[in-house]
């Protein structure tokens, strides 16, 4: 029983990095495509693929995507794609900058369109749009 649980682990592992390494590459080609945010500007990159990914999350959920597609797409994928630590690192730039407004208006895009955005995907992969 152990090594049937060793091989599904396995294949779970695998399922993940697989997402991973093309959602990585998905994001560094984004924000490449984007640009990156010049002095006092919104970094678009890193935004666009948050607020993509929320609502790609939130499709992949509603939907009632099964355990595999979970793993690859929700955890694999969108781990990588979507990026806390660098939207954390350009708020807190923003702050050092005393950059108030851009800081503002990131955060608030970020926050509540992120959600909704979340939630749109969700009802349009699940019950609400049929």
């Amino acid at each position: 029983m152990r090594r049937l649980e060793a091989v599904g682990m396995l294949g779970n592992c695998l399922l993940v990095g697989i997402g991973g390494f093309a959602g990585a590459i998905g994001r560094y080609a984004v924000t490449r495509w984007l640009g990156q945010k010049g002095s006092g500007r919104v970094p678009r990159g890193t935004l666009f693929v948050n607020l993509t990914g929320s609502f790609l999350l939130g499709w992949l959920v509603g939907s009632g995507a099964g355990h595999e597609a979970q793993l690859l797409i929700g955890t694999g994928f969108m781990g990588a794609y979507t990026t806390f630590s660098t939207f954390h690192y350009e708020s807190l730039q923003f702050g050092l900058q005393r950059a108030w407004a851009p800081l503002v208006m990131y955060l608030g895009i970020s926050a509540s369109l992120g959600i909704l955005l979340a939630y749109a995907g969700f009802w349009l992969g699940g019950t609400g749009a049929g």
